[in-house]
Parts: C-alpha cells; structure tokens; sequence
C-alpha cells in the first residue's frame, strides 16, 4: 500500500469531463447547502474515516472536494488536501455506477483543480489499486512510503486492508 506520486505538468486534464458530460454525468464542486448531504452520503456508502476526510476537504474555502452528479443523484466524490496538503484521495463511486469512468473523471477534476493552485505533483496516499494510478495518470510508486502520514493514526494502524471486491478500505475484525 504504497503512496504514488502523480506529475500533475505532464497530465491531460479535459477528456474525462467530456466522456461524462455524453453520458449525462456532472462532475463539480459542491456548494455549501450540500455539504452534510455529500458528508452523510459518503458515510452511508464508504464509512466514518472516507466521510471525516470529506468533511474536512469541505471546510476549505474554496472546497477541495468533488461530486459526481447523473439525473440529480449524488454518484461519487473525490477530495485533495485532506489528509495532508498535495495528497489526493480519497474517492468513491457509488458500487452501480463504477467502472464508468466516473472515478477517473473525478480524480483529474482534482488533479486540475491542484495544477491550477500551482501543484507540480500530486501524491495519492496508501493507495489500494497501484496498477491503476500507473496506468491511468502515469503514477510511480514512493518506496517506502506505508504507513507515511497515517502511521499512529487511531482508527487503522495496521488494522486496514483494501477490499479489491467493494473497491475501498476497511478495518479488519479483531
């Protein structure tokens, strides 16, 4: 579970908008009356930890923090800055609407979002899906980089495993 790093200078940013927009997609940030919508939704769909770092990414001002919007439903969301400043993740794309593009529309709207503030990298922390982030944006792994910002952290520790099948992290029962 390494973290990777993400040359934000040399990314192609626009294609994915497109491609979602066909599909009748909107992806954006939200606005304030939505945040303990976006919150609650993320906890519903990806737990405690994924929603607490929304949260935080929607205290920003400007908001670092994504949505995926079809039909006026809420799909998916993706924060930067979070956890730490320059980290990316993480992002979630409701189980129905995954493997549509969604989830990578959502991290190049991020990844623009943080070339556009002057980022020339971006790291995508602990990351689950390696091969991915290198082929979808280029992504290196750092060696050594697990646990990196999240050593000591409370909640996981080395109580957390990424499930492959629900395309997220969760916490081993002891």
């Amino acid at each position: 579970m390494p973290d990777m790093l993400v040359k934000l200078y040399d990314l192609d940013f626009g294609w994915a908008d497109e491609i979602q927009a066909k599909k009748g997609v909107t992806i954006r940030k939200p606005i304030a009356p939505e945040r303990r919508y976006v919150i609650d939704w993320v906890m519903d769909v990806d737990g405690a930890c994924w929603a607490d770092e929304v949260a935080n990414a929607m205290a920003h001002t400007p908001y670092t923090c994504f949505i995926a919007t079809k039909e006026d439903e809420l799909v998916g969301f993706a924060v930067y800055d979070s956890v730490a400043l320059g980290f990316f993740g993480p992002t979630g794309v409701r189980p129905e609407h995954r493997n549509q593009g969604i989830g990578t529309a959502l991290m190049l709207a991020c990844f623009r979002d943080m070339r556009m503030k002057g980022y020339g990298y971006a790291i995508v922390g602990g990351v689950g899906p390696q091969a991915y982030y290198e082929k979808t944006v280029n992504a290196v792994a750092i060696p050594d980089s697990w646990p990196g910002v999240y050593k000591g952290m409370l909640t996981l520790g080395d109580k957390v495993s990424w499930d492959s099948e629900r395309q997220r992290w969760v916490r081993q029962q002891t």
